[in-house]
């Protein structure tokens, strides 16, 4: 537990979560502050916070479990969803007249071009699913208070489009409008909408690129009424002394006490999009972010339940109770392939196909990587695997690495595998069955590497041996997603086999 500052609260620090949560949205419901955000391919998918201070976070829920059960969102017929899934949720509470309250997150999915609204009476759901004609990019939900409902969406072209009471469709006759053109940004026209109504005026908050350069700012956008003209422009370009790596793209939210902040992201490197908090003041009715143009680095917070304990967004799992809810699937899982012995602290996959390429493998469990330096440990149990079988620790991304157990000539080895193949991979026998694995990365100034070990042991000495060079990580479009700790088992040349993960140990600084 931090030191409280009498007068001010808890100190903040930039960034707050130091893990991979794109897109932020941001809402309050009495004392307690829900964040949703990009997650892509990943499922169970579309993953909720929760906290009292708008530091610390801790999961809450997952809006969905699978989404349509498609050949590529399941990893088959050599198909995937990479880089698309889920993309910028807008979530929102709506309180009924009886004094009751409902959840709602929409968002639109890159893969099936279809957007997506779930709702819930509580946030840990169950969610109910329907789907909102149309197509919307990057949307914001806002319910007005004469009952009309609006959905705010599109990249360079800014559209508010009135929808049905019941959110099914567009409203026929109801307002359908461009509110903001971003025309001739060839970098990054404005996207990432954040709808608002505070105080009677209507508000869009947008990312886009300046012009001159490509760097991420954020920018908003006021009107006195839902057919207004909106005026504004940017409210915030700052990098934080961080290679040129804009802040932006993210929710406001107000806190019980009147004070105003921005939840944004900013791109880190191969880590991924690491949120930022920003305090945000109101002059004139418009929105002043940061200090003199910049983000402070500290300040102070205060918090609704100052005793309050979180449960970290990354933890070590011996796998002798139910999965942790840090892990997620690289795809949608085939749970019949799944053993889970509790007793015997194993997690174990057996493979049902063939397949040639690590992110193509079915049941990869993934935790996010820390910023500015982390490390994982598992064991791997190789005695069921077979010919041309992997098992392993994996950094997860396009350009992926992993040290692994393999069967090679009937021979169970250790052996790297990384997205650029060698011609003569190296394979290590090996005489125990158990083998237990390392990966370091380390991100510190954009360092960006990982790094491989097995441990040796010698007579009663072990230690951790270095395999393979140092694997340059990079953040890319293909995956879109921070690197990722995975523990991945797939086979090459015949399926069937089984290999067991235990003691998984999650290291952070």
């Amino acid at each position: 537990m931090e030191m409280i500052n009498s007068q001010c609260g808890y100190p903040c620090i930039n960034p707050v979560t130091r893990l991979d949560y794109p897109d932020p949205d941001v809402i309050r419901v009495d004392d307690t502050y829900y964040m949703v955000s990009t997650t892509m391919h990943f499922m169970p998918g579309c993953e909720i916070l929760r906290s009292y201070d708008l530091k610390n976070w801790e999961h809450t829920a997952y809006v969905y479990d699978t989404l349509d059960g498609t050949c590529a969102q399941r990893l088959q017929n050599g198909e995937n969803i990479y880089g698309k899934g889920m993309w910028a949720a807008s979530l929102r509470y709506r309180k009924s007249a009886d004094g009751s309250g409902r959840f709602y997150v929409c968002f639109a999915a890159n893969d099936t071009h279809r957007t997506y609204l779930y709702t819930a009476e509580n946030i840990e759901g169950p969610w109910d699913r329907k789907n909102i004609e149309g197509f919307y990019h990057d949307c914001s939900l806002l319910f007005d208070d004469d009952g009309s409902v609006y959905i705010a969406y599109g990249n360079t072209d800014i559209y508010i489009t009135q929808l049905k009471d019941d959110l099914s469709a567009p409203l026929k006759g109801g307002v359908h409008r461009l509110a903001v053109s971003d025309a001739g940004n060839t970098r990054l026209g404005c996207e990432g909408t954040h709808f608002y109504k505070i105080n009677g005026k209507y508000y869009l908050f947008c990312i886009h690129s300046r012009r001159d350069i490509w760097r991420r700012t954020q920018c908003c956008f006021a009107a006195d009424s839902i057919l207004g003209e909106f005026k504004g422009g940017d409210v915030l370009d700052d990098d934080r002394g961080y290679f040129g790596q804009g802040v932006a793209q993210g929710g406001i939210v107000d806190t019980p006490d009147g004070r105003w902040y921005a939840m944004l992201f900013q791109d880190s490197g191969a880590v991924g999009r690491i949120p930022v908090l920003v305090p945000v003041v109101w002059q004139d009715d418009f929105p002043v972010f940061g200090d003199d143009g910049h983000i402070p680095e500290k300040f102070f917070l205060k918090s609704t339940r100052p005793d309050y304990k979180y449960r970290s967004l990354v933890e070590s799992d011996d796998f002798r109770g139910e999965l942790k809810p840090c892990w997620q699937f690289n795809h949608e899982p085939e749970l019949p392939l799944i053993c889970h012995d509790m007793e015997h602290g194993e997690w174990r996959v057996t493979t049902k196909a063939v397949c040639s390429e690590l992110t193509q493998a079915v049941n990869t469990i993934t935790q996010r990587m820390l910023y500015p330096a982390c490390a994982a440990e598992v064991t791997v149990d190789g005695s069921n695997i077979r010919e041309g079988d992997y098992a392993g620790l994996c950094a997860l991304q396009g350009d992926y690495c992993m040290i692994a157990l393999t069967r090679h000539g009937g021979i169970l080895c250790i052996s790297v595998i990384e997205k650029q193949t060698y011609e003569n991979p190296v394979y290590i026998p090996v005489e125990s069955k158990r083998v237990r694995f390392r990966l370091e990365a380390d991100f510190a100034g954009m360092k960006d590497i990982a790094s491989l070990y097995y441990w040796k042991q010698k007579d009663s000495v072990g230690n951790w041996e270095k395999e393979g060079p140092e694997h340059k990580l990079h953040f890319g479009l293909d995956h879109f997603t921070g690197c990722r700790f995975g523990l991945v088992y797939y086979s090459t040349l015949n399926a069937g086999g089984t290999a067991a993960f235990l003691d998984f140990k999650y290291h952070g600084r």
